[in-house]
Formats: structure tokens, sequence, C-alpha cells
């Protein structure tokens, strides 16, 4: 464990050469620690996302959390522009691989960062990571409760064209799916259909579904918590990171 973290707000470069916030949470040390970019569920850059990025920085990994709705609404509180981009239909898909392609370049420049890095999301964060795993090589994408990976019909929009499935033939990592036995979205079928095409494609990957759990069941300021299966979920996908990206400095 570390105990002693820096958290700060940086400034990265995003999709289109913009300028945008991103939270960034490691070890107080030189390193080189193993290494994520974190992607946000669709409530936003918010406390309990940065929440995530300290705990896995606790645990020896270092975390970069790219703020994806800040062109929504620049300045304001998370929340408002969460807001914006909820009632737009969401972020463009292009936009928020070139801002993920942005943390991802940000990691690979930081002495502290090792050379081996993931991906990381919660929910709608857990979609577009494995869309940013389709073309940013990823050494690991860990989605948890992702919906519309496999969209189809209504899921197929003008900001979201493409199903990231449709595109898993580009993952170079592996790939960790954390799901709920009870979630609507997505089901346990979509979560099957997922697998199997990742089998066919012959991607590694584990898939982990809990019962008695739903969507967001590791959101502790939600009723939709499940405290035994998200501490479940918490330890492995803990280690799978330390398997997939190396151990800290500490572990060696």
């Amino acid at each position: 464990m570390s105990e002693d973290l820096i958290a700060e707000v940086v400034t990265i470069q995003g999709h289109g050469g913009d300028w945008i916030p991103a939270y960034v949470a490691r070890p107080l040390g030189p390193g080189p620690y193993p290494s994520v970019v974190v992607l946000h569920h669709r409530d936003g850059w918010d406390k309990s996302s940065k929440e995530v990025a300290r705990r896995l920085a606790w645990e020896g990994i270092a975390c970069v959390m790219p703020h994806l709705h800040h062109r929504e609404a620049p300045g304001q509180p998370s929340a408002v522009a969460a807001e914006v981009a909820l009632k737009a239909g969401g972020i463009p898909d292009d936009r928020c691989v070139g801002d993920t392609a942005g943390a991802y370049e940000y990691l690979r420049h930081q002495p502290w960062a090792s050379e081996r890095i993931g991906v990381l999301g919660y929910c709608s964060g857990g979609r577009q990571a494995f869309l940013a795993a389709t073309s940013i090589p990823f050494d690991t994408v860990v989605m948890c409760y992702s919906p519309r990976v496999n969209a189809k019909g209504d899921d197929i929009t003008p900001l979201s064209p493409v199903a990231p499935l449709s595109l898993a033939a580009g993952i170079q990592g592996t790939v960790l799916g954390i799901f709920g036995q009870e979630d609507p979205r997505p089901s346990p079928a979509d979560v099957a259909e997922i697998g199997a095409e990742l089998t066919r494609l012959g991607k590694e990957h584990t898939f982990r579904t809990f019962e008695n759990a739903g969507h967001a069941f590791m959101a502790n300021d939600r009723t939709n918590y499940r405290v035994e299966a998200a501490n479940a979920a918490w330890v492995e996908k803990l280690a799978w990171l330390r398997s997939q990206l190396g151990p800290t400095p500490t572990d060696a």
C-alpha cells in the first residue's frame, strides 16, 4: 500500500489538439508504477470517480482520468457538464477516443509511469474503454457493467455510429469484464454475445458475473450498491491489473 499519494488536476492534449483537464492520482515516489487511464461514468468527472483513482493510487497504480465532458460546459462544475452531455445524447465517440489517446500519451511520457498501460471504465466509461482499446494499444482493458458494447437498433446514433464490438479485432491487450447478474444493460445475454465474439477473434478475456448484483453495484453512493459483490469485484479487478501491468516497485 502507498501511504503517500499525490492527486492533482493537470492539463493534457486531447482530441483535435484541445487542452482539457485531467485528474491524476499516483503514489508519491519515483516509480515506475503500473498505470491506467480511468474513464468516468455518465455522471461525470465527479467525486466518486476521483475516489476510484485515489484508491487505485493507494494500491500502487498510477491513474489519469480525462474530463470527457469538459467541452460541454467549460469552467462549470462536473455535474453541470454531465447534465449537458446527457441531454445531448452523450459525447461523440471519436472525441472520446481522442481524449483517451491523449491520456495514454500523457502516461507514456511520465517518468513515474511504467511502460505497460491499461484502461478502466465504469458504465458508459466501460463501453468507452472497450472502444478506445480497439485503436489504442492498451495492454489491458477493464470494463465494469458497460452497456451498448454490442449496440444495435436505437443504440446506434450519430454520436455513437458503430458498436464497439464490431471493432474488437483491433484490441491488442487482454480484457476483463465485471458484470451484475441482474443488470439489464448489459444483460447476461449481451455478456454472452460479447464473450463469444472475443473468443471467435482469439482475444484473451475473462468475464466475471456477480449474483445478487445489478447495474452500478460497485457505486457505494447509490442504492444499487451491493457490498459483498463490490468487495469481491474490487479484489478481482486489482489482481487483474497487477497481473497484466506488472507489480508495483514495493512488490518487487
